[in-house]
């Protein structure tokens, strides 16, 4: 069984900085990429960034871009995403995600993961 659990949001000032991870654990669970992927209220999931297991390679939406920075550490199974500068319209509830078998890079869309995590809720305020 799979399973990947996110900590780290919470409730910060427009300008401000959080931290978010996801810790995967589960012997299906596909080291090639992770993905993140955020959905506000009344809007669709969208994807905010992804990341390789093994070179570190990455891919950003543009609306991040500059501001986020996805990282991973292989001993501790954990993918990482670095908030910088947040906006209001960053608020959202944030998942991290995998794949069950490998595929393309970079993995924008939903269909392309497997598994999810509970979600962490991000709120920023203006």
């Amino acid at each position: 069984q799979v399973q990947l659990v996110e900590s780290g949001g919470g409730l910060v000032q427009a300008g401000g900085s959080l931290r978010l991870s996801c810790a995967a654990s589960g012997r299906t669970f596909s080291k090639y990429y992770m993905g993140w992927f955020r959905q506000a209220p009344g809007k669709e999931r969208e994807f905010v960034a992804a990341i390789t297991w093994i070179v570190g390679r990455t891919h950003y939406a543009n609306s991040v871009k500059g501001r986020f920075t996805i990282s991973r550490d292989n001993a501790k199974n954990t993918v990482y995403l670095q908030m910088n500068s947040l906006k209001p319209e960053d608020t959202a509830v944030y998942y991290c995600a995998a794949p069950r078998d490998y595929g393309p890079f970079p993995p924008l869309s939903q269909a392309e993961y497997s598994y999810w995590g509970q979600g962490t809720q991000v709120t920023v305020s203006s």
